[in-house]
């Protein structure tokens, strides 16, 4: 089974959207998908809650069950799933480390904004230190890509590590998706969103092949 954790220590960042998506279109891509909030706000929790599909199957990691994450990974390991989606705490501790510890690529969602970008840094020097893999996913970005913001925003991320594909634009079919208790490729599956969200998946997927 394939892990993934999202985590920043950034508010705002779309962690759980992306989350959610990115759950969803590995499930139609024919992925088994357990995706487990470790967040104490529990979002990803309520929006499985919300849900009718089965599938992808949602969990809450707390307590002793967290301290015993890598155990739970293999369970569900040997129960079929073939990938786990990690929503993992903003805040810096001890929770996120084991998260991070038990991930086959961490996802660093960010605004393209310069702000936000640097507020990254703690959440990179914490990956760093454990020695994980990681990405960045620009996300809630500006409908034209081309703007200067844009252009800054992508070579400062170049600098800091790899960049998923495709940049994630503001839409709001992604926070209408979540509220429906869906994804977007099931909220408005024919649009832009839904085929970001894709595109998205198969870079992931590629990545944590070891192809590009």
């Amino acid at each position: 089974m394939r892990t993934i954790a999202f985590t920043t220590q950034k508010g705002g960042a779309g962690k759980t959207t992306l989350a959610v998506a990115l759950a969803v279109a590995a499930t139609e891509a024919g992925e088994k998908v357990i995706a487990l909030d470790l967040d104490p706000q529990g979002s990803l929790s309520a929006w499985g809650d919300d849900r009718e599909a089965e599938a992808p199957a949602v969990d809450r990691i707390d307590g002793d069950k967290l301290a015993r994450l890598p155990d739970v990974l293999k369970a569900l390991a040997k129960g079929g799933f073939t990938l786990a989606l990690l929503d993992c705490p903003g805040l810096a501790g001890t929770q996120v480390n084991a998260a991070i510890a038990a991930a086959d690529l961490c996802i660093v969602p960010a605004r393209p904004t310069m702000i936000d970008l640097r507020a990254t840094k703690a959440t990179i020097a914490a990956l760093l230190k454990i020695d994980r893999p990681f990405a960045f996913v620009l996300n809630q970005a500006p409908a034209t890509a081309k703007t200067t913001r844009m252009v800054e925003a992508i070579g400062a991320v170049s600098l800091l590590g790899d960049l998923a594909d495709p940049v994630i634009t503001q839409r709001n079919d992604y926070q209408d998706a979540v509220a429906a208790g869906q994804g977007v490729t099931e909220y408005a599956p024919q649009g832009k969103a839904a085929e970001e969200a894709r595109q998205l998946w198969r870079w992931v997927d590629r990545k944590l092949k070891g192809t590009k």
